[in-house]
């Protein structure tokens, strides 16, 4: 039997800018540097799903609904990425941490190949980013809940891992 060479030429690392989703980029960091790959990063800001905007919708006006969800936007971002505004910052985010970790890495390193900040349904995404950049792997996180919460809310990278054509690394991140 013969055993087929597997070749990583492009990675997705998709992250939720969480400390723990550092770990998991140590995985992507050490397969690009084995296989000399390049390593695209990626950050989905999640939208409010319809059916919470219909149900929320039946309790106060559309109006209020959607000044509350920018409000939570805003306050979001500005959690994530200081005082900046657009997606720009969460790139250059993105991009000094990227930057931060090669300075810090033995051997050849890595390179990176883009820095994609989308709004959507993160599973969409990286599905869709992973094709669209013929990547090899898909490395990404997971945090682990407990059997019941998975089952209610289902998890990204369970369902990243139904639907991707690809190879995908989970890997279990550290408890917070």
């Amino acid at each position: 039997m013969t055993i087929p060479k597997v070749e990583v030429k492009k990675i997705l690392y998709a992250t939720d800018l969480s400390e723990n989703a550092r770990f998991a980029f140590s995985y992507a960091v050490s397969l690009a540097d084995l296989y000399g790959a390049k390593i695209a990063l990626l950050h989905v800001l999640p939208e409010v799903s319809e059916l919470m905007d219909h149900h929320v919708i039946g309790y106060i006006d559309s109006d209020k609904w959607e000044e509350i969800k920018a409000q939570h936007f805003k306050e979001a971002k500005e959690a994530l990425i200081g005082k900046s505004k657009g997606h720009l910052a969460v790139k250059d985010v993105l991009h000094q941490f990227s930057e931060k970790v090669k300075e810090g890495q033995e051997g050849e390193g890595f390179i990176t190949d883009d820095i994609i900040v989308e709004r959507g349904n993160p599973v969409e995404q990286i599905i869709r980013h992973a094709e669209e950049r013929n990547c090899d792997l898909i490395v990404m996180g997971t945090h682990g809940h407990g059997t019941l919460e998975d089952v209610m809310l289902g998890s990204t990278a369970r369902r990243v891992i139904r639907r991707a054509k690809m190879p995908v690394l989970v890997v279990r991140l550290p408890e917070e």
